[in-house]
């Protein structure tokens, strides 16, 4: 790579200057998406914030003195016409080799390595950053659209300082390694404000350290933003403005449902009915909505909010998740009452959700009464838009998918780049399956049917079943079979 196409990054402080608009020095017109930086000793926290301020992929390598000198000189002679004499001790101050070769930074280097991994963890949109020590490293991997990558590998010697480091960050007890612990972390980066969650275990060669990343800047999404089909969404839209009932969202683990439930809330929320949540945790702030952190150490679970809240003369709950008996019987108590009620379920499909409450002990009665739709959802990864190619569906994936064998079916797939990180995706989007109880399906359910017959009833009624949603997904180009198979193959 020639001289031109590298750049001496001095500290923070001085190099922040130089990209503030009304300053003389252009430093980030010479900055292109995906050229390396050359410092000798690159503080990390400078690093991951300058990213931030760039706003563009900034790769960033260490140089030797001499390279570093050279870089110096060569961007001094570039910067100087432009500078001019009322400026010579900016350009003096912003290219010194002493501090370049010097860390002027003071904080601690766990403390850079630590901020340094929030902002790879955000520049590649993650979800989830885990910690994970093993007998001779650290192994730091991030959760990207659903899948697990491997950031960074460091020695095991360090563990014990950034196990450290992140529960001082999360107010947690540092001296005790023995149990798990959860806490909450609220970090700013760059013009990024993040609320983390924090759950630590022991294991055998130290504490496993997860952290659930909440980007205060991605809550306001709507249900027009969520994928769902345009039948799918207006049925789902006349279920969620009723009176009273219940609504139950269901999936596994990171399948969006929270997200589904704060768009839901957004949308019924007018200022004219009083709405009230108990979450585990609170993971985004909603104007209007009185939302509860159950805490159960405290002895404030789900069951024991509810009781609360509904002296609070609600008129609409969210509980976060139905656990237990006593949860499901109170939450189906108060949509027979008066009030619309939603809440969460882990089942495989809608009609799954049936049998789960069945199984925690809800009479079938209650289940049918109150029930007014249950919605079943997962994630797939979105094809990236940059590098995507067009080819014709295989026959082995017609015979996976269940095509016809005379269907035609052109399928895009992410060839690779800088965009998507050489994976071929980029984002999520979201399948969806909405089982709505109308008088037949009540009727399945009362008598004690099983999931399968109120499953097929369902269908038959023109309930689209996820693998159908993802059929027509992929049909738009919006993922790939291999998505489809892998996300929904236990359906």
């Amino acid at each position: 790579m020639e001289t031109k196409d590298k750049f001496v990054v001095p500290n923070l402080e001085t190099f922040s200057q130089l990209l503030e608009p009304s300053s003389i020095v252009p430093a980030k017109d010479f900055l292109q998406s995906g050229k390396l930086i050359y410092a000798a000793v690159p503080a990390l926290e400078t690093v991951s914030k300058i990213r931030f301020i760039l706003e563009q992929s900034v790769f960033f390598e260490r140089g030797n003195e001499d390279l570093v000198r050279q870089l110096i000189r060569h961007w001094r002679s570039l910067l100087s016409p432009q500078i001019g004499n009322t400026a010579d001790s900016l350009a003096e101050i912003a290219f010194d080799e002493d501090e370049l070769l010097t860390d002027a930074n003071s904080e601690a280097p766990i403390i850079r390595l630590v901020n340094h991994l929030f902002a790879r963890a955000l520049d590649l949109d993650s979800s989830d950053i885990h910690f994970e020590p093993n007998e001779e490293f650290l192994d730091v991997r991030c959760r990207v659209d659903g899948m697990m990558v491997r950031i960074e590998r460091l020695p095991a010697k360090i563990h014990a300082s950034i196990a450290s480091r992140l529960k001082l960050m999360a107010r947690l007890d540092i001296g005790e390694k023995r149990l798990p612990q959860d806490g909450r972390i609220d970090f700013k980066l760059g013009r990024r404000q993040l609320d983390m969650r924090v759950s630590t275990l022991p294991g055998v060669h130290g504490e496993s350290v997860v952290l659930r990343i909440l980007d205060r800047e991605d809550t306001a999404v709507t249900l027009t933003q969520l994928g769902m089909p345009e039948e799918t969404l207006h049925s789902y839209k006349q279920i969620v403005t009723q009176p009273h009932g219940m609504v139950l969202i269901t999936g596994p683990t990171g399948s969006g449902k929270t997200t589904t439930l704060y768009a839901t809330l957004e949308k019924i929320n007018n200022r004219k009915q009083k709405i009230i949540t108990v979450e585990d945790p609170v993971e985004y702030q909603l104007d209007g909505v009185t939302q509860i952190q159950a805490n159960s150490s405290i002895g404030l679970d789900f069951a024991t909010g509810l009781r609360s809240i509904v002296r609070q003369d609600p008129d609409i709950l969210m509980i976060g998740e139905i656990r237990d008996h006593e949860t499901a019987e109170i939450a189906i108590e108060s949509a027979l009452t008066g009030h619309l009620v939603f809440s969460t379920l882990h089942t495989n499909d809608a009609a799954g959700a049936i049998t789960r409450l069945q199984d925690m002990g809800v009479e079938s009665y209650l289940i049918s009464s109150s029930l007014l739709g249950i919605q079943a959802q997962r994630l797939v990864r979105r094809v990236c838009e940059k590098c995507f190619d067009e080819q014709s569906i295989t026959d082995n994936e017609r015979d996976v998918l269940g095509l016809g064998p005379k269907e035609s079916v052109l399928v895009r797939r992410g060839v690779g780049c800088e965009e998507c990180g050489q994976t071929g995706y980029r984002g999520r989007v979201g399948l969806y399956e909405l089982l709505i109880l109308d008088d037949d399906v009540r009727h399945h359910i009362a008598n004690g049917a099983d999931a399968n017959v109120i499953r097929e009833e369902a269908i038959r009624l023109g309930m689209k079943t996820l693998r159908a949603d993802a059929i027509e997904k992929l049909k738009q180009g919006l993922t790939t079979p291999e998505e489809i198979v892998r996300v929904t193959r236990a359906i």
